[in-house]
């Protein structure tokens, strides 16, 4: 026994059986317009221009212009800004602390903040202070969320106005160590 499968017959039989009869196919040709496409030979390095071309005219997702500013994501955004930041002056102090040792050590560092004006050392105190407070709160807050603590909404706004008041507490009296 054959295959129609195996032979290619599939598609084949498929035409027959839909084939229109001669009687009905000068009606059916005359009513379906008859469609051209026109193609060209491209070579391979313009895709990518085709693709950006096409990305340019995509509408850009509307995310921030439709959503309402909550507490809970800003605390979130806020969280990993200040956490990146504080780890990054980490580093990079400890980095040029390995490169030139005796030009970023103790002695060279404080005697470079105490030839600084006033109004100069408390803004970099303040700079440093209100991220540091506000990264080092809001770990506690995440760390009573993996309690249980404060998981429904209006526990999440209330420990986030918390953080907000305990970090704006914090930073003015790290400033004024």
């Amino acid at each position: 026994m054959l295959s129609t499968r195996a032979l290619g017959l599939g598609p084949a039989l498929r035409q027959a059986a839909l084939k229109p009869r001669l009687s009905q196919a000068p009606a059916l040709r005359s009513l379906v317009a008859k469609r051209t496409i026109q193609t060209q030979s491209l070579p391979p390095s313009s895709s990518q221009e085709i693709l950006n071309a096409q990305r340019l005219k995509r509408p850009s997702s509307p995310h921030f212009t439709i959503y309402q500013f909550q507490l809970t994501w800003l605390g979130s955004i806020a969280n990993r800004m200040t956490g990146a930041a504080l780890s990054v002056l980490l580093y990079g102090y400890a980095i040029a602390y390995l490169v030139a040792p005796t030009t970023f050590d103790s002695a060279h560092v404080i005697e470079l903040v105490a030839g600084l004006p006033d109004a100069v050392k408390i803004a970099g105190k303040t700079i440093l202070a209100a991220p540091f407070a506000f990264h080092s709160l809001n770990g506690l807050r995440h760390l009573s969320w993996d309690m249980g603590k404060f998981l429904s909404l209006k526990g999440a706004y209330q420990s986030g106005y918390a953080v907000l008041g305990a970090t704006a507490i914090g930073t003015v009296a790290l400033v004024l160590l």
